[in-house]
């Protein structure tokens, strides 16, 4: 100390520090208010800006609260420069805490609200927030007085070490990245692998994929499996698919009746159904003379993969009952089997009193 701490040194560190606490609630308060004001906002980024302000404003207020009071202090310039490096320190672990969750909020706000990116894909908002932190605290030991040139050679050293001990998840890492940056599967989209596993993307992580099946179950995948099957994508380029229903008709029925008829059935399911194509071109196209029909192959139009099961439910349905109406037979499938007549011999046993007698046998003829 360069002199002795006396009332007014300690009332003065007070007030500074009282100072902080008081900025701290008023700016809590006012950021608060702002929050409430950003809920009323389209954009989902002020809400995560306003959030993190409200972690690191007032800790600001305080911590610069608390600086003044040491300021105004007569302290040794030992404790002054010990005193400022912590409180330096804590700021910056609250800024760099802030800045994470702000970046990495932003990521995912961007990344949700545009199409062709991964909506919620979790892989980039943990990349982004580990990358801040390592920043922040690459910075901490800087300010420390710590040189982390050494440090930076030997994690560049290590880390060839514990990329050969961690492969596997290296590769799911990487695979999810690229398979993120090609943009062939985004979450949302219903897939299917050849391995059989189907249903919706919810989330593609560091390490694996999550697949909602239409059962509701989740199935994991790892990225590296996921980046190396063949895999069907019905979302993309298109959402909207076509299905194709396989009819039946008699061979007595006028076609040209058959097929005006469908396509009525069909405009109007595409029109009245949820999840069918309005402007979708109704299409049947007559293809076999079957055993006892001949068949044709009516084209649906759907607004994605999951649609088709009720399309296809309300289809049948309403083209089963216009084709009753209108007299159209659809035949059940018959077949002719011939039986060549024959004798069969059935051997036939006598009582135990005639067990010595010779056996013998009747015949039978079948017609």
């Amino acid at each position: 100390m360069t002199r002795a701490l006396t009332l007014d040194d300690f009332m003065l560190a007070g007030v500074a520090l009282a100072t902080g606490l008081l900025s701290a609630f008023l700016l809590r308060t006012l950021l608060r208010w702002l929050g409430k004001k950003a809920d009323s906002t389209r954009w989902s980024g002020d809400d995560v800006i306003v959030d993190a302000l409200r972690t690191v404003v007032p800790w600001g207020a305080v911590l610069g609260g608390a600086a003044a009071a040491g300021a105004v202090l007569p302290l040794m310039r030992t404790v002054q420069h010990n005193v400022n490096q912590i409180l330096t320190v804590l700021f910056i672990f609250v800024v760099t805490g802030s800045a994470a969750r702000v970046i990495a909020g932003l990521v995912r706000t961007v990344t949700q609200s545009r199409s062709g990116v991964a909506g919620s894909a979790t892989i980039f908002v943990n990349i982004t927030r580990v990358l801040v932190l390592a920043i922040g605290f690459l910075v901490v030991l800087q300010t420390l007085g710590i040189s982390i040139a050494p440090m930076l050679t030997a994690l560049g050293v290590g880390g060839l070490a514990v990329a050969l001990a961690l492969q596997d998840t290296l590769a799911n890492l990487f695979a999810g990245i690229h398979i993120l940056a090609s943009k062939t599967v985004q979450p949302g989209d219903y897939i299917k692998l050849s391995s059989g596993e189907e249903g919706y993307v919810e989330d593609i992580n560091w390490r694996q994929t999550t697949v909602r099946a239409l059962s509701n179950n989740l199935v994991v995948i790892p990225n590296g499996e996921l980046a190396k099957t063949n895999m069907t994508n019905y979302m993309r380029p298109e959402q909207q698919l076509t299905i194709l229903v396989q009819v039946g008709v008699a061979y007595d029925s006028d076609l040209d009746h058959v097929e005006r008829v469908t396509v009525e059935v069909v405009a109007e399911v595409m029109n009245e159904i949820t999840g069918a194509v309005p402007d979708h071109e109704p299409l049947v196209r007559f293809h076999t003379f079957g055993d006892s029909r001949i068949g044709f192959t009516v084209i649906l139009g759907v607004g994605e993969f999951s649609d088709q099961f009720r399309i296809k439910h309300e289809f049948i349905k309403r083209l089963h009952r216009r084709y009753r109406e209108e007299g159209i037979r659809i035949p059940a499938p018959t077949r002719t089997v011939a039986l060549q007549q024959g004798t069969v011999v059935i051997p036939h046993q006598r009582g135990a009193e005639e067990t010595e007698a010779a056996p013998s046998a009747r015949s039978a003829r079948l017609d």
